[in-house]
């Protein structure tokens, strides 16, 4: 089965949803393209629209992906630690 690579976008130009762990860029039939940072950090390059045939290949660099567990690192300073003084 052939790509149907629509257009290649700069990852710059997705919007990142930390939720989900999910980059999105919106597509032609109304839909959105969609890969997760999971599928990134593989290596997988192809972003999909789940309603159209259509994909886009995402240009990034691994380096400037999110770190695992980013989203998680604002809850952390929610724990209080009792200090002796």
């Amino acid at each position: 089965m052939a790509e149907n690579i629509y257009d290649e976008i700069e990852i710059e130009d997705m919007t990142y949803d930390s939720t989900l762990q999910i980059y999105h860029y919106p597509c032609p039939c109304g839909d959105r393209f969609e890969i997760f940072i999971d599928d990134l950090r593989d290596g997988e390059e192809i972003a999909v629209c789940p309603s159209c045939s259509l994909q886009i290949r995402v240009i990034f660099d691994k380096v400037d992906l999110p770190k695992p567990d980013g989203g998680n690192q604002q809850a952390q300073p929610q724990q209080v630690v009792a200090a002796t003084v």
